[in-house]
């Protein structure tokens, strides 16, 4: 049996071993993406100087958004419970696209980018620098590929382990040392058969939920175990994505009417009260129930992690082991502030909540710093797999030659 197994391991890994080494090795290096970015660009991230209060919110997204060109528009603000991160404002374009403000002042301190390192590796690790075709025509084969590398991993892995079953306590017990005194041979067959052991639980974790963004069939079937199908979930996404757009579109029509509105009281209002001027500012800016929602919601979650405000809607994330994503979501009446509805996370579809979890579990933040560090060593060692592999193979090929 074990003899058969051998050759499922070896002619698996030896076409698709390089592909999984570099998939394995971007994701190691996609594990800390946020922390290095803050490392290097925390003049981005952080305020210079914490004050005592920041400025109100409304007079502050009314300030940035001054500063846009006229077909972008604010669409939301997220708020990090520490005082010294500065504000994240989000753009209506380009997709996902977001700047860092600092609250206390105002002062646009840059936009929120990818590296080009960064970038780099996670186009590696999703597609092997591959780009989708103009119109999501054809296949994807960077994406193709990956995915059926990934899928091949698994069966590498349940192979790895079939070969490796020892029969005895002793046999389990040396099979488990890495020794490094004993020649550069044994060296590498100890970090090939030990560290696919210690990396196994957290590879196969990785890979399984990686899957669910390479194949629909997968993912249909993934969902459906634990009882969520996913045709529900993408139409129920699609709902939740038209009443953003409406969301956005309603905003943007407010912000370009405040714009116009102020252009036509240059040469009018030369003449009137500023407690007129501060009234109807306050009647037309979109952002006037914000700063009130924010502080409802601060003082009824003293604990939170962050506070996302966006028109008619938002959520509270907090500091808990679990899915990183969970968050308590609200709504409220966008012309008088008042919430209309309230969904806690625990109380919420199973789609979206599996969701976050297999995010949180491919990327190995659902444990915190701890299963991150782990998650990252794992991942080096499944890229260090196929490598030690041909090693010992074609070390194993010469031998029998002579």
């Amino acid at each position: 049996m074990k003899k058969i197994f051998r050759k499922i391991h070896l002619w698996l890994s030896v076409p698709f071993g390089l592909i999984i080494t570099l998939v394995c090795f971007s994701g190691a290096m996609l594990v800390f993406e946020n922390e290095v970015n803050e490392w290097f660009r925390r003049d981005l991230y952080y305020v210079e100087t914490v004050k005592e209060s920041p400025l109100p919110m409304d007079k502050l997204l009314e300030k940035v958004a001054t500063t846009l060109p006229d077909s972008v528009s604010v669409t939301g603000v997220s708020i990090s419970s520490d005082p010294g991160r500065a504000y994240q404002v989000s753009l209506s374009k380009p997709r996902r696209a977001s700047l860092y403000v600092d609250q206390y002042t105002g002062e646009v301190k840059g936009k929120s980018e990818r590296s080009g390192f960064f970038m780099f590796m996670f186009r590696m690790h999703r597609w092997l620098l591959d780009s989708m075709n103009p119109g999501n025509e054809g296949i994807f084969w960077g994406k193709m590929i990956v995915g059926v590398s990934t899928l091949l991993l698994v069966f590498v892995l349940i192979s790895g382990i079939v070969i490796w079953w020892p029969r005895t306590r002793k046999a389990l017990k040396n099979s488990l040392k890495i020794t490094a005194t004993k020649g550069w041979r044994r060296f590498w067959y100890d970090l090939h058969v030990a560290g696919g052991m210690y990396a196994l639980i957290f590879l196969l974790a990785m890979a399984l939920t990686g899957l669910t963004w390479s194949f629909p069939w997968y993912r249909t079937a993934f969902y459906k175990v634990f009882g969520v199908e996913v045709q529900q979930r993408a139409a129920q996404g699609h709902e939740q994505k038209s009443d953003a757009q409406k969301r956005d579109t309603k905003l943007a029509v407010h912000q370009e009417k405040k714009r116009e509105e102020n252009e036509g009281r240059k040469g009018e209002r030369s003449g009137r009260a500023e407690n007129n001027h501060s009234d109807m500012y306050s009647v037309t800016s979109p952002f006037v129930y914000w700063q009130e929602i924010y502080d409802k919601l601060r003082r009824q979650n003293p604990e939170y992690k962050q506070i996302s405000i966006s028109s008619g809607t938002a959520s509270v994330s907090f500091n808990r082991f679990g899915n990183q994503r969970a968050s308590d979501r609200y709504s409220f009446n966008t012309d008088n502030g008042e919430f209309t509805e309230t969904s806690l996370y625990q109380h919420q579809d199973k789609s979206g909540k599996i969701r976050g979890w297999i995010y949180s579990v491919h990327v190995g933040n659902w444990g915190g710093m701890f299963t991150r560090i782990l998650t990252f060593i794992a991942a080096l060692l499944g890229a260090a797999l196929p490598l030690t592999g041909y090693y010992l193979w074609i070390k194993r090929l010469i031998k029998v030659r002579k």
